[in-house]
């Protein structure tokens, strides 16, 4: 397909990365910046999920975990049927900077998707992520 498969997005964070880390990967972390709750069992294969006051729910699968540079999972698809097995991967790739750290953030496969899908998915996805970033960034300045 000529769609884009993937969201990239690199963000500096005047932290390091252990407190990024934390951020990604516990629930309080998770809770903080990106849901209003959230669960999080950090092994390959583990469940993840956020949720929110409007009933959104976010369940995930852990796919990575290699502390403290590399954290992944997949997720559902927003805007296919519940039951859709398609998912998108997401990975943060965590590098130190002198006292902070690069985030790097990559969510891919939505070159599976055909064109009413695509459309909805990657243009909320790409808003999400400059929208969801920021929050982290400033959850981890205020910290």
């Amino acid at each position: 397909m000529g769609f884009p498969d993937r969201i990239e997005r690199t963000v500096e964070i005047a932290r390091p990365p252990a407190d990024v880390w934390a951020a990604l990967t516990t629930a309080d972390g998770l809770a903080a910046w990106f849901g209003e709750t959230a669960t999080i069992d950090l092994r390959p294969g583990g469940a993840a999920e956020m949720s929110w006051s409007s009933g959104d729910v976010a369940r995930m699968r852990v796919e990575r975990v290699e502390e403290p540079s590399v954290f992944a999972f997949t997720w559902h698809i927003n805007g296919l049927p519940e039951d859709d097995p398609r998912r998108t991967y997401v990975e943060f790739t965590l590098e130190e900077t002198g006292p902070g750290t690069r985030l790097t953030v990559v969510e891919s496969g939505f070159g599976q998707l055909p064109d009413d899908a695509h459309a909805k998915a990657f243009g909320g996805n790409t808003e999400g992520w400059a929208s969801e970033l920021g929050e982290l960034v400033a959850h981890l300045g205020a910290a």
